[in-house]
């Protein structure tokens, strides 16, 4: 009996234990799927039971009860740790702590969105007319087959536009052209070109120290934004997603994003080291956010001088609860607006005859970073090391978590769009983008 006894408060004890270590991580549970299911839902007009068994059903995440009200979501993991999101107009939905005040008025972003056109998608004529060198049936089979297996590879739409016109286009059941889908980290893209277009302006110098007062006096004063926009600041960063980490308590906790890289210290010098930091990214909303005389300028830039100029129409960036544009994870936009974005870059930043930034800007943005294998620019990631070896090594794309990709292989005269809910390896990037170069003949 006594040995029983002992084992049982052992036990115990050990549960106690666990408990504790692990009482932390139901805050970030509770708050991703609260999240994930309030932007899900108002901006990607899904319902909650396809949010809950497809978006939310991953591990850790799928032990969260989901609450959906009129314009909210509360989220809680065995009734513990209630997250709340809430929906704002124009600035998506954001994951609230007890100090954010529902009722406080905010600021939210002007559009500028005008009657849609054809451009780019030319629909004059059928791409099959026109393109000899197209083979369409094995072009259709290529896109067949990075659907098949769908609870592997998890595709839900994927387009291919070459030559001004969309070749392929498909999508899984429950998604459409009209769907918006988060990019996750396509963000950072969408960020760094707003900063491509303001060195074409003449209105910015990446070479400059970034203007972040904290930094003076110390080392961190020679991180210049060249720096910020290829991660080789060589200040601290832990992107680590499966446990309380920089990066998780900045998305799940934080009430103003754009600070929590700004408190990190240097434990290297510019460019000795390159390290992926999603804080970076949402320092560098900050620093975007401190050039304008006010927060309503901030707010319509990316819409009036990149997003609605080009007819992304369907685009939503998400903003924390003090109103920053969180650059590093949250933009919405259907595929077609997603292909947009690739389009603006396969031809050099000219948008029907409009040069947006500088032809020169592909170059800087596809050139590899120092130690990053050649798998990462500025911003964007690359083939140049060839990473995908059957892949044309100018291929440069915006990623974005579980499978958000543009592609843009200039070469080719290709823009190829999948979103889904797996990344690669699990969905081969490498056979999926080579089975459709293969139907290309040229």
């Amino acid at each position: 009996m006594r040995i029983f006894k002992m084992m049982l408060l052992f036990l115990l004890l050990a549960l106690l234990v666990i408990g504790y270590l692990n009482y932390p991580k139901l805050n970030l549970i509770a708050g991703f799927a609260s999240k994930n299911m309030a932007s899900s839902i108002f901006i990607g007009k899904r319902t909650a039971a396809s949010v809950a068994k497809n978006d939310n059903n991953v591990p850790l995440i799928k032990l969260a009860d989901v609450k959906v009200a009129k314009n909210s979501t509360t989220g809680t993991v065995f009734g513990l740790m209630p997250r709340k999101t809430v929906y704002r107009e124009g600035l998506g939905c954001v994951l609230v702590n007890d100090t954010y005040d529902e009722n406080k008025p905010y600021l939210q972003p002007n559009r500028a969105i005008t009657k849609a056109t054809n451009f780019p998608f030319d629909s004059s004529k059928p791409a099959d007319i026109l393109f000899n060198h197209v083979d369409f049936p094995k072009l259709n089979t290529a896109i067949a087959h990075s659907f098949s297996d769908a609870e592997v590879k998890k595709t839900r739409t994927v387009l291919v536009y070459h030559k001004g016109k969309i070749i392929a286009e498909k999508y899984a059941d429950g998604f459409n052209k009209d769907s918006r889908i988060l990019g996750w980290s396509m963000t950072k893209s969408i960020l760094a070109t707003l900063y491509g277009m303001l060195e074409y302006e003449g209105k910015i110098d990446l070479n400059t120290p970034a203007p972040i007062l904290a930094w003076q006096n110390d080392e961190r004063k020679n991180i210049t934004l060249n720096h910020l926009l290829r991660m080789q600041s060589g200040l601290a960063w832990d992107e680590n997603y499966t446990t309380i980490s920089d990066v998780t308590k900045m998305l799940f906790l934080d009430s103003d994003m754009t600070k929590a890289q700004v408190e990190k210290e240097a434990v290297a010098k510019p460019t000795e080291t390159w390290n992926y930091s999603s804080g970076t990214s949402n320092l560098l909303s900050g620093i975007l956010r401190d050039r304008f005389a006010n927060r309503q300028d901030y707010l319509d830039f990316p819409y009036k001088t990149l997003i609605d100029k080009i007819g992304m129409n369907s685009m939503l960036l998400e903003a924390d609860m003090d109103g920053n544009y969180i650059a590093s994870s949250y933009s919405w936009a259907t595929t077609r607006d997603w292909a947009k974005f690739g389009i603006l870059y396969l031809n050099k930043g000219n948008w029907n005859g409009t040069q947006l930034f500088d032809e020169n800007w592909v170059n800087y943005i596809t050139t590899p970073t120092k130690n990053s294998e050649g798998v990462y620019g500025a911003h964007f990631w690359l083939n140049a090391g060839s990473k995908f070896p059957d892949v044309p090594r100018d291929m440069f794309s915006a990623n974005g978590f579980q499978g958000q990709y543009v592609f843009v292989i200039p070469s080719k005269d290709l823009v190829v769009v999948r979103m889904g809910l797996a990344e690669n390896p699990t969905f081969d990037v490498n056979e999926f983008l080579s089975e459709i170069i293969s139907a290309i003949n040229e």
